[in-house]
């Protein structure tokens, strides 16, 4: 494989969206820093399988000069707009980096070039909120995908708190509420899930290394079956290849550094050994 810079001087967390057009929409945070500098929410495109890209549009432009926006998920609502949930952090160039903002749900019916943007779509407060407990907002990540349902999903984690949670929209991404958690009792961070279809989900979170969850109930109640990586190796994304395999990607933090995947062709539970797809030595 021959690395293609995509887009220089940014960094992290890109999220790919295939349009129905073939098209590839990257959602990227736009500034080459860890959340650690004020920031928007870009919107890049390919029409070229990945070749070359070209700036579309800013789903969430920062609030002020200085909240960092960047955190993201991305998909494709049943109609086949595209929604881009954002958060980040009110104060990024302080040491706390301040508090987790408020989601922005972002809609385009052109690709990615022009936006609607809602601030109040989310209707469910922090999930565990108990009295005298101040209202959070929670990080998205990953893929926003259709259960079978056709409700849509969105999955966000709780920063310090640790929570990770499933969000449901029966409005073709509208609102969301609902929360469901994946494991109170667990630290999980970063989850990356999959619908395998007819209401079973795969879902790698990030502990140490990744955590394998599973779902056999679209979604709604969640049991861990497996470590699916070790220290340092996150994070993850999971989909399905055209043969029926099911691919695992993930970054290896350890040296020699690099992206590694794993294969599943029993829908998740075996996985065969690492292979080194990218490397960064």
């Amino acid at each position: 494989l021959k690395p293609v810079v995509a887009v220089e001087n940014v960094c992290a967390w890109p999220n790919l969206t295939v349009l129905q057009d073939g098209t590839i929409v990257a959602t990227i945070h736009n500034r080459p820093s860890h959340l650690k500098e004020p920031a928007d929410v870009e919107c890049w495109a390919s029409e070229d399988e990945g070749r070359t890209w070209a700036r579309r549009g800013m789903p969430a432009p920062r609030d002020n000069d200085r909240v960092a926006r960047g955190n993201v998920a991305a998909g494709l609502a049943a109609n086949g707009d595209l929604i881009v949930i954002t958060s980040g952090w009110s104060d990024p160039v302080s040491e706390t980096r301040g508090s987790i903002v408020e989601p922005l749900v972002s809609r385009s019916t052109d690709g990615g070039r022009t936006w609607t943007i809602d601030d109040g779509a989310f209707l469910a407060e922090w999930p565990i909120v108990g009295p005298g407990q101040k209202r959070r907002y929670l990080v998205p990540f990953g893929d926003i995908l259709p259960g079978s349902d056709g409700a849509l999903r969105v999955a966000m984690y709780g920063g310090q708190m640790g929570v990770t949670v499933v969000y449901r929209s029966e409005d073709d991404g509208k609102t969301w509420d609902k929360p469901t958690a994946i494991n109170p009792n667990a630290k999980i961070h970063e989850p990356a899930f999959f619908h395998l279809g007819k209401g079973k989900w795969l879902l790698a979170a990030r502990f140490d290394g990744l955590d394998l969850y599973t779902s056999d109930d679209d979604a709604g109640t969640w049991t861990r079956r497996q470590q699916l990586t070790g220290r340092q190796q996150h994070p993850g994304h999971l989909m399905r290849l055209k043969d029926g395999r099911v691919l695992l990607t993930y970054g290896n933090r350890l040296e020699p550094k690099g992206i590694d995947v794993r294969f599943s062709d029993d829908e998740g539970a075996s996985w065969g050994d690492p292979l080194r797809v990218a490397d960064f030595q």
